[in-house]
């Protein structure tokens, strides 16, 4: 698959080179060329210097042919154009825009455009380094108000099955790790001492649930 990345900057370099790890193309669009030393004598990918939403400058990255284009530049408007263009124009199948303004990024999800805002994003990174891990969601669908966040389990849970635990929470149990190996449970999976439990809430209902996982496994 091909994918385009608007904007040469330490996300979009990292970015370009994760994906090419995965054996996909990739073009990288940034106005200014020296940029382009971010990415290393190691990237073979196409480099593109202009405007991410200039037709000319879409169309040398190979656009036409891509299937997702992500904008990542240092610029909100920048960003937004391009990642219209791309869907609306070009009709790629997936985009995403870094948002800066975490206002503005809720409603251009809510119009259908994927967007990551930088600033909660990485409040939410420091804070869950620095609050227990029930404090904060590891992640939130600010659209859908759905969230994943671990859950720890009070002792009685062990050697109970996972729908046991989902029945009392009301949560969905989305994975454990067990012995430092990620696993996605069946509903008779036995939960076992060590276990992380990790389950996707509705976000209002997070610190229930956080609350009937710590009380004994029948009295939830």
């Amino acid at each position: 698959m091909h994918f385009v990345v608007m904007g040469c900057g330490r996300v979009g370099a990292r970015l370009a080179h994760d994906v090419e790890a995965q054996g996909h193309s990739v073009a990288v669009i940034d106005m200014n060329p020296d940029s382009f030393r971010r990415l290393g004598p190691d990237f073979v990918g196409r480099t593109v210097p202009g405007l991410g939403f200039d037709r000319d400058t879409l169309l040398q990255s190979g656009i036409e042919q891509a299937y997702a284009f992500a904008a990542v530049s240092s610029g909100d408007n920048s960003n937004i154009i391009a990642a219209r263009v791309a869907r609306e124009t070009y009709q790629v199948s997936k985009v995403v825009a870094r948002i800066y303004d975490p206002g503005r990024a809720e409603v251009y999800r809510r119009l259908g455009i994927a967007t990551v805002a930088t600033v909660p994003w990485t409040s939410r990174e420091i804070i869950a380094e620095l609050l227990p891990t029930d404090s904060l969601p590891l992640w939130t669908d600010e659209a859908s108000r759905v969230a994943l966040v671990e859950l720890p389990p009070d002792a009685g849970w062990f050697g109970q099955e996972v729908r046991r635990l989902e029945a009392a929470t009301q949560v969905r149990v989305a994975y454990l790790t067990r012995l430092g190996q990620a696993v996605i449970p069946r509903s008779d999976t036995v939960l076992q001492d060590g276990d992380r439990v990790f389950v996707v809430v509705e976000a209002d209902r997070r610190r229930a649930a956080v609350d009937a996982a710590a009380a004994p496994a029948g009295r939830a």
